[in-house]
């Protein structure tokens, strides 16, 4: 039997076999090791109390049938509140749709923009699923480095270089996965002003915006004009610590809700109604949990950096948001695989090679902060003891 050439294309690639150390690190904790796993941005804080109260009140009232297939319109319009406030552009309910999470979110966004023919420009190191998503769509992927140098910062002469008669789009995320990357207001409006002058969308991942901590988040849709041309897309997962939820929205002209209407209704038919009121619990005002959650990521980044700086040959790069530590081990002559590899067999340390991210990101490994204290430290520790063995310090 056959299959499709277009999800073979999707499935396959760099960017799917970035997971391999976390399924064998999964393998032998099921055997009695004592693995710290460290791959993927799973918050380990549990999900606010009052979500999860109005998530079970809505299952115990019987809210299981279908809901609106792009959202509640009270839940749109909570959104749509809060990203009026934080930005100070307007922004209503008909501007939002509620996804299947913000992977959802962008697969929709992308086939509703690109096709056949067009090109994306996406900054890299970049998240991993992201070629999927624009291979999906049946648009080229076009590659443009953040340097190591530039602490992974975008080269605005280097993304205006990259644009071309058949660019459709420039993809932005920020703070940024892998690295912690905070773009600046500059920055920021550098890339829109590329997309005002050749008339292309931006489209900007913002699922970790309440996690920055070096510098305020700026999303383009808080800048002056933009509106027409810019999509946003983020959702609750690593603010509040509700991954599982699967909610997350793409903020956007209200034609682009008119698009994503179409593309839903094939889908998804809508979010479970008991998701959607659970999560509208989220913006009845700033719940303190999310600051704590953002501490907790800034103090962690800190403590793993601090260990870090410990390990011969390697170099740890703080972050300046987010939830993961970069460690460069270009210096011990290892592959990030090869480290990842030998490190999770010698010390039951599982973390995840950069290499499927981009070329920027190879000769890195992205280490997730996303258990207690103490067991950070404890990793960190065993990462050190690795790199002393590998460089005979032991």
């Amino acid at each position: 039997m056959r299959f499709s050439s277009r999800v073979e294309q999707r499935s396959s690639g760099p960017g799917t076999g970035a997971w391999s150390i976390q399924q064998e690190a999964s393998l032998l904790r099921d055997t009695g090791h004592d693995v710290i796993s460290l791959t993927i941005g799973d918050p380990d804080q549990p999900t606010p109390a009052p979500v999860v109260e109005a998530t079970v009140e809505a299952l115990r009232a019987g809210r299981t049938g279908y809901a609106p297939t792009i959202g509640f319109p009270q839940l749109r319009a909570a959104i749509a509140a809060r990203a009026a406030q934080r930005t100070g552009q307007p922004c209503g309910a008909e501007n939002v749709v509620v996804t299947p999470g913000a992977q959802g979110g962008l697969y929709c966004a992308l086939q509703s923009i690109a096709g056949p023919g067009d090109e994306v420009i996406v900054p890299e190191p970049l998240y991993a699923t992201y070629g999927g998503v624009v291979a999906a769509s049946g648009a080229e992927l076009v590659l443009v480095p953040l340097p190591a140098a530039r602490g992974f910062h975008p080269d605005l002469d280097s993304i205006a270089g990259a644009v071309t008669p058949r660019t459709r789009a420039v993809w932005i995320n920020t703070p940024h996965n892998p690295t912690g990357a905070v773009f600046t207001r500059d920055e920021v409006a550098g890339i829109a002003e590329i997309c005002r002058r050749h008339d292309l969308w931006l489209v900007s991942d913002e699922v970790y915006e309440d996690l920055a901590f070096t510098r305020p988040h700026v999303s383009p849709w808080s800048l002056p004009g933009m509106g027409e041309r810019t999509i946003v897309v983020s959702s609750l997962s690593k603010s509040h610590a509700m991954p599982g939820f699967r909610l997350g929205w793409v903020i956007g002209p209200p034609a682009l809700s008119r698009h994503l209407f179409g593309l839903l209704l094939s889908m998804t038919y809508g979010n479970p109604p008991f998701i959607q009121l659970g999560a509208l619990a989220a913006f009845g005002g700033e719940l303190p949990q999310v600051a704590a959650l953002r501490e907790d990521y800034r103090r962690r980044a800190g403590l793993m950096a601090g260990i870090l700086a410990g390990a011969p040959r390697c170099r740890p790069i703080p972050p300046e948001g987010g939830m993961f530590v970069l460690l460069d081990v270009r210096p011990t002559g290892m592959a990030a695989q090869q480290f990842a590899a030998g490190l999770l067999e010698s010390e039951d340390v599982a973390v995840l090679p950069c290499d499927a991210f981009g070329p920027s990101a190879a000769g890195h490994l992205r280490i997730s902060l996303t258990e207690p204290d103490a067991r950070l430290a404890e990793a960190g520790q065993r990462i050190v003891r690795y790199a002393r063995k590998i460089g005979g310090g032991e």
